[in-house]
């Protein structure tokens, strides 16, 4: 485990993703797929509602980590995205350290417990 994550508590957090944050994350990365903003469309797909983008889940995660640990670097991620989350769901962020030098990153819908984002996040730096 690399000394800046084994000093690293586990750190939790809640977050409810909006329709409005949906839109504006589309706006920023140009990612307007219509099963993320357009509410028609989606009611129309198997998910009957929009869906995050994962990448704004995972910014979450990030701002999460540099809230705490202001002076961590990124250094890369690995991350799979199994279920969907949807707007005006509330989520549970949880990042903690990993056996292999890593933080392990999970946030799952609180409504039912399944994992909307799962993989790991490796950093440097910082003062944890």
């Amino acid at each position: 485990m690399s000394e800046a994550a084994a000093r690293m508590p586990v750190v939790e957090a809640g977050w409810t993703p909006t329709q409005a944050e949906f839109d504006r994350f589309a706006a920023l990365s140009g990612d307007d797929n219509p099963i993320h903003v357009d509410p028609d469309f989606s009611a129309r797909t198997r998910f009957g509602r929009t869906v995050s983008h994962g990448m704004l889940i995972y910014s979450r995660v990030w701002a999460l980590l540099r809230k705490r640990w202001p002076a961590a670097r990124h250094a890369g991620q690995t991350l799979m995205f199994p279920n969907p989350a949807f707007a005006g769901e509330p989520l549970t962020i949880r990042i903690a350290p990993d056996d292999q030098g890593d933080l392990a990153v999970t946030v799952r819908r609180d409504a039912d417990g399944e994992i909307v984002l799962q993989g790991t996040c490796a950093v440097s730096g910082g003062n944890p």
